[in-house]
């Protein structure tokens, strides 16, 4: 075996003598304690400059099929790709028109199971290796809180996911449901969105609600990105945007309020301007006129 020569080895000298090293925290909620892996892949996600995070949603066809804006997705959804933080899909959809030249973030849909034709939320889980393979940053899991046939199965879902991923360094998002008999309402929100942060969740993804947002954000020890929901006019879904980062949300997470407008690129950069810059959204909806124009 070579051995270096004593001489050329230099002792060292700048040993920073009477400085304390520093000692940073974590710019996210509830996140300070968590391992060095799954912070540096929340990070990736939220900018840790704004705290917020854009993330693109087009995993609805695994329960839908090909609807409104996503009968395509190569020529609707790879164009919004770059305006992303984080894209959000499932595995089929990444390997057959996401390029992995885009070097986005991915919440990969981590479930699957019975469609709108059927009963919702009666699903399993995907491999664990499988979303390593995928460069997964997010394991998203459904939890219907409140359904009666499947809470159970989805929480457990939630947690056998939580476990996985903390094998590996990957954190989980758990997406909250909302049951035929309840409604969107700060009540349910904020105890389905608790119910999925103290069962592990590092994120949660949730409705806004008009009343007492403040509410289910406080309420939860982590953050909060809101789902799109429906398609509403191009102003209504800056206001909700607005509304909910106002309030507490740490960014959203929309689909059909982006890749359904009418010009989904101007808007996309719209609510990046709402999330990220914290534009009013009177200023959004003229940047986006302007943007579509």
């Amino acid at each position: 075996m070579i051995m270096p020569d004593n001489d050329s080895v230099q002792a060292g000298k700048n040993f920073g003598i009477g400085m304390p090293q520093k000692n940073e925290g974590y710019f996210l909620k509830g996140s300070s304690h968590l391992e060095w892996g799954i912070k540096d892949r929340l990070s990736r996600v939220f900018c840790p400059k704004s705290g917020h995070s854009v993330m693109l949603a087009f995993d609805h066809g695994f329960i839908m099929g090909p609807t409104s804006g996503l009968e395509r997705m190569d020529l609707t959804i790879v164009p919004l790709i770059e305006y992303a933080d984080c894209i959000m899909c499932t595995r089929g959809a990444l390997r057959q028109i996401v390029p992995p030249t885009t070097r986005k973030p991915l919440s990969l849909r981590f479930d699957a199971g019975s469609t709108v034709l059927t009963y919702l939320n009666d699903d399993c889980l995907i491999d664990i290796e499988e979303a390593v393979r995928c460069n997964a940053v997010l394991l998203a899991v459904m939890v219907a809180v409140g359904d009666r046939t499947n809470e159970a199965l989805t929480i457990r879902n939630l947690t056998k996911t939580v476990d996985l991923g903390t094998k590996y360094s990957i954190p989980t998002l758990g997406v909250t449901a909302v049951g035929k008999e309840l409604v969107r309402d700060a009540r349910y929100l904020s105890m389905a969105s608790r119910v999925c942060a103290e069962n592990g969740a590092h994120v949660v993804k949730t409705y806004y609600c008009e009343k007492d947002f403040e509410q289910v954000t406080n309420a939860c020890p982590v953050p909060i990105v809101i789902a799109g929901g429906k398609k509403l006019p191009e102003k209504e879904a800056l206001e909700m945007a607005y509304k909910a980062i106002s309030e507490g949300a740490a960014g959203v997470d929309m689909g059909r309020n982006i890749f359904q407008a009418e010009n989904p690129i101007a808007m996309i950069q719209a609510v990046r301007s709402v999330v990220h810059d914290g534009a009013k959204p009177e200023t959004a909806y003229k940047q986006y006129e302007k943007t579509k124009g």
